[in-house]
């Protein structure tokens, strides 16, 4: 079978496990890779950007490794390519877990358990939950909604059409150690700076694809692709920026602002100014934006690796 058919069948057999099935309670595969990477963490750590860059080629170099390894492997048999290929699918998106998460916050704003809200906001952000109120902590909700739509959907499918297996297994090792090691903490502000790096570059076509169908998939699509063009630049992360920009004018309302991260409080500008403030039944209307730019990508992913193929021949 031709690997744009492989692809094809296999994420969209991914897909459709991970909206039917979502994650695993346990034994996920991604945090599997997450403790075997601390491990590599424990024998490397040098407040060094030379041992972070190392650390980083181990568990992003490993994990695609694997991948090509076991795509090799099963290359004879057309069935288990196909397999192999939804299992990885489904093992690196996370758009299920992604809307059950939010829609759980939501549901306790809606309640007015703001406490309720609180407790569960780390399980999607790393905000400062006590620092926020309703309309605080529906904010946070729908930037978390729209980074992670690229993030832990539309990136891998981009990475899975380019490489395969590899590909959705070495994005998917990426974006893990970036959330580890990539932040400007006093221990990663070096060790973590290769991954940091490398996830800005492997995020940078998923972003851009990711923000562009939340403009077709939106309510106003000229509003997506104003706010994006006016203000996705001065947002901190070259990746985010043109996500939450995108998905704040297509949903009408203004994301940014104060944010509070680990005590730490950053004045980021305000995206889309235009737009409404949040309220908590954006958060609803934001994953289902999400769940439409998912399957947009799926099918765009598997179409452009179809032309690609075709042309190749």
């Amino acid at each position: 079978m031709r690997a744009d058919r492989v692809f094809a069948y296999g994420a969209t057999a991914g897909l459709l496990g991970d909206r039917l099935l979502g994650d695993p309670r346990r034994g996920h595969p991604v945090a599997a890779f997450g403790r075997a990477a601390a491990a590599v963490e424990r024998a490397l750590w040098r407040d060094h950007r030379g041992w972070g860059a190392l650390h980083t080629v181990v568990c992003v170099g490993g994990a695609a490794g694997l991948g090509a390894i076991a795509a090799a492997a099963v290359r004879p048999s057309r069935a288990a390519s196909v397999a192999l290929t939804a299992a990885a699918t489904w093992a690196v998106v996370g758009g299920t877990s992604l809307a059950r998460e939010a829609r759980g916050i939501g549901r306790a704003l809606r309640a007015g358990d703001v406490e309720g809200a609180r407790a569960r906001l780390p399980h999607l952000c790393g905000r400062d939950p006590q620092a926020l109120d309703a309309d605080g902590i529906a904010r946070a909700v729908v930037e978390s909604v729209a980074e992670n739509t690229s993030d832990a959907v539309v990136g891998a499918l981009v990475w899975g059409a380019v490489a395969g297996v590899p590909g959705l297994l070495g994005f998917r090792a990426v974006n893990t150690l970036d959330a580890m090691v990539g932040h400007k903490s006093p221990r990663y502000r070096r060790y973590g700076w290769a991954s940091a790096r490398l996830d800005d570059l492997a995020g940078w076509p998923g972003a851009r694809l990711t923000a562009a169908l939340a403009a077709v998939a939106g309510d106003d699509r000229h509003g997506a692709v104003r706010a994006w063009r006016a203000d996705a630049a001065g947002h901190p992360s070259p990746n985010a920026g043109p996500v939450e920009a995108s998905f704040a004018g297509a949903l009408g309302v203004r994301l940014g602002g104060t944010l509070s991260y680990g005590g730490r409080v950053e004045h980021r500008p305000v995206l889309n100014q235009r737009g409404r403030a949040v309220a908590v039944p954006d958060i609803e209307r934001a994953v289902r934006l999400s769940r439409r730019v998912g399957l947009l990508a799926l099918g765009f992913t598997v179409a452009a690796r179809v032309i690609v193929k075709g042309r190749g021949k």
